[in-house]
């Protein structure tokens, strides 16, 4: 017989867990997990239903300060994401908060850095100086444009396609994927121009031997982009030898974003389907900022 949650009427933890399958050899392991989460909220003056984001990263340096290695840890929180999916399941909370948490390992030497928006800027111009000549070259500084002006994240620029970029209203429309929302984001001016060459004299010359509404693809059939971002990365880290990679672009424009505008409109621009992927970004200072994106990798 199903057991409940008293004055709930709602499923037990453990009834949850059977119901989608978890064996009775691991259910002890996640109900362990959900009982030293429970006893510590209440030493710390919350609950699993009330607790946010940022209380719920103080709980994560609790378990690093009993020395655990950091596989453990990791299993820890991989376990307390199915318990806060049952909350949601029955209504004690809205989103789980966790489910993008990915413990990476112990903090280490800081190796990435947030670039200022002036920063960001220079990687755009400081790239049309020094390539601008080949249609390929033509191609990457449109696509650095768009991450570095409106955050898109590589899988945006795979799917984009010719008709989202209305030139005519001076936007590009971001479709959903299964972890983003869409959005419609304003272009800078000069994007524009850059734009309506690439699409009318550029791309026609990429695209001889297949048919497809990309609005990006590669010389020959294949349509992956990864060559591209490969030779995106080495010619920026030529340009600035603390940058790391495209994710590291995304972050930046995100916590640029949060400088200048309120967590619902940098979600919104960012594309985030839950407002608690936005408040990653959010730092008190510069450290705690890398820390977070040691630990966290933020992008979607």
């Amino acid at each position: 017989m199903e057991k409940i949650i008293a004055n709930g009427g709602s499923p037990s933890y453990k009834s949850y867990l059977e119901k989608n399958g978890y064996s009775n050899k691991s259910i002890p392991t996640y109900q362990k997990a959900k009982d030293r989460f429970d006893d510590w909220c209440k030493k710390y003056g919350t609950t699993a239903e009330a607790i946010d984001y940022k209380t719920f990263l103080h709980y994560i340096q609790h378990l690093k300060t009993t020395q655990i290695k950091p596989r453990t840890l990791k299993n820890y929180i991989n376990n307390l994401k199915i318990y806060f999916n049952y909350l949601v399941e029955i209504n004690q909370r809205f989103e789980n908060i966790i489910e993008n948490i990915n413990i990476k390992g112990i903090k280490k030497e800081i190796k990435q850095q947030a670039f200022t928006s002036d920063e960001l800027e220079n990687f755009y111009f400081e790239y049309k100086e020094l390539h601008n000549k080949t249609l390929s070259e033509k191609r990457n500084r449109v696509i650095i444009g768009l991450l570095i002006y409106q955050g898109l994240s590589t899988r945006n620029i795979q799917e984009l396609q010719v008709q989202d970029v209305q030139l005519y209203k001076g936007k590009i429309e971001i479709k959903a994927t299964k972890k983003s929302n869409s959005r419609t984001l304003e272009l800078k001016p000069w994007q524009l121009m850059e734009l309506m060459e690439y699409i009318e004299k550029i791309r026609p010359e990429f695209i001889q031997e297949k048919e497809t509404d990309k609005l990006f693809t590669t010389l020959g059939k294949s349509n992956n982009l990864q060559n591209i971002f490969r030779k995106i990365n080495k010619s920026l880290r030529e340009i600035n030898n603390k940058y790391i990679n495209v994710n590291q672009i995304r972050t930046s424009v995100i916590i640029n974003w949060l400088s200048q505008y309120n967590l619902r409109k940098t979600q919104y621009f960012a594309g985030h389907r839950f407002i608690s992927s936005t408040e990653k970004y959010q730092q008190d200072d510069l450290e705690s900022l890398h820390e977070t994106i040691n630990l966290y990798h933020p992008l979607r």
